[in-house]
């Protein structure tokens, strides 16, 4: 029960820290650190970069030594980086502080699922984590809130705020996060870059025998290179090009787009999640395609609106498709890959998705330097609009294999017809 509430701790204080430091971020950047577009997304690309590095050598410290000290250590680094931001105004602050982040970020990424479901059983650590989602999302609105709140004393304030958060958490776990469980892991079970690279080339040549997969991650990457320039661009298209409505303050209106991107978030996704069938990956399939059109025309209509509603329509519709599209890639993913091979397939979906984002950032960045933000947000749509084709192409393919029926409920059928007793 210790390990319960502190798992539970950890989320609700993590949810708030982060909802509060991070909902304003973007506009502390642009506003009081005088950012422009190219500046804005070289941080997110430094961030990117970061936590592709440290992933495998902070793993390391998680097996090899401790799940509790590499959480413990994972959130302090997270606190101080974040404080560095807040407290000095410069670009360079903000870049070192991102590294310190991005580092702090990987140690507690894995080491901290892995440390409940140690200390309480594989068996209790579904139902855990379901309870620390729900408990994280219900911080992350107290969070919003607070965030702007304290804008209004200044922009950096909810940063530090947040920062100082994180700060406490890491001491508190210190004296009441408990580890009874932890047995370092076998040298061949141990994270490393020769592993990352064995487990790269296991994953390539999985994907390699299965065309739906190819596709998959293809889709995945152009999705990654389109994605860096909407996340960090989205709100100074809104702060230099729009005018807010005279009800709010442009904060206060960040905050509103916030609280009801997660709420209609959480709603859509409990849709779909009950509407997913893996067993029928055509339909997956095809709704893929829909929601992923979707954003492509809600960012394209966002860059081009001249109109405040007109651009809060489409920036709230981009972010509950992107939401959908994740759980949908997911399910596609577990719908043609095996249980032996499926990790490791989802981990190289990770890695081309955090490779897209690298490479996409910058150019994405330098067109909003010297073009406009119009201009970069219009080429970020465009550069996920090959993922359209590339996922209406798996549909193709799923359905040329598996006849008219599609995927394993195709399968499923025939198998019926022949009087199979077991159906696969």
């Amino acid at each position: 029960m210790r390990a319960y509430a502190v798992y539970l701790l950890i989320r609700g204080l993590g949810s708030f820290a982060g909802a509060c430091a991070f909902t304003l971020n973007l506009v502390y950047q642009i506003q009081t650190v005088g950012l422009g577009p190219l500046e804005l997304v070289l941080v997110g690309t430094v961030l990117e970069v970061t936590c592709f590095l440290a992933q495998v050598p902070t793993g390391v410290i998680a097996d090899l030594y401790s799940r509790r000290l590499s959480v413990i250590v994972g959130y302090l680094l997270i606190g101080t980086g974040t404080l560095l931001e807040g407290i000095v105004p410069a670009f360079l602050a903000i870049v070192i502080g991102n590294v310190v982040w991005g580092i702090g970020s990987t140690c507690v990424d894995g080491a901290e699922e892995a440390w409940v479901s140690g200390e309480l059983g594989e068996d209790r650590a579904p139902g855990v984590f379901t309870r620390g989602a729900q408990v994280g999302q219900v911080a992350t609105v107290a969070g919003i809130g607070a965030g702007v709140l304290l804008a209004g004393v200044g922009l950096n304030v909810p940063i530090v705020a947040g920062a100082a958060v994180w700060l406490l958490l890491g001491v508190t776990l210190v004296f009441v996060m408990p580890e009874r469980s932890f047995e370092p892991a076998a040298p061949a079970e141990r994270g490393s870059f020769v592993a990352m690279r064995g487990q790269f080339v296991a994953g390539a040549r999985v994907v390699r025998g299965r065309p739906v997969l190819v596709c998959l991650l293809a889709a995945g990457l152009f999705l990654g290179l389109g994605g860096e320039g909407w996340d960090r661009l989205q709100q100074a298209h809104f702060l230099e090009n729009l005018r807010f409505p005279s009800l709010f303050t442009p904060v206060v209106w960040f905050g509103v787009f916030s609280v009801v991107g997660l709420l209609g978030s959480v709603a859509v996704t409990e849709v779909v999640r009950r509407r997913l069938d893996p067993s029928r990956p055509r339909r997956l399939g095809t709704m893929l395609v829909v929601a992923q059109l979707g954003v492509v025309a809600g960012v394209l209509v966002f860059a081009a609106a001249g109109e405040f509603w007109l651009a809060a329509t489409a920036s709230v519709l981009v972010g509950l498709l992107r939401s959908v599209c994740h759980p949908l890639v997911a399910s596609w993913l577990v719908a043609n890959t095996e249980q032996r091979t499926r990790a490791t397939v989802f981990s190289m979906s990770g890695q081309v998705d955090a490779a897209g984002q690298i490479l996409g950032g910058p150019p994405v960045g330098l067109v909003g330097e010297r073009v406009g933000i119009r201009a970069a947000l219009a080429v970020t749509g465009l550069l996920v609009l090959p993922a359209v084709g590339l996922y209406a192409r798996a549909v193709a393919i799923g359905r040329s294999r598996s006849g008219p029926e599609g995927g394993s409920e195709g399968r499923s059928r025939r198998v019926r017809r022949e009087g199979a007793d077991v159906i696969p």
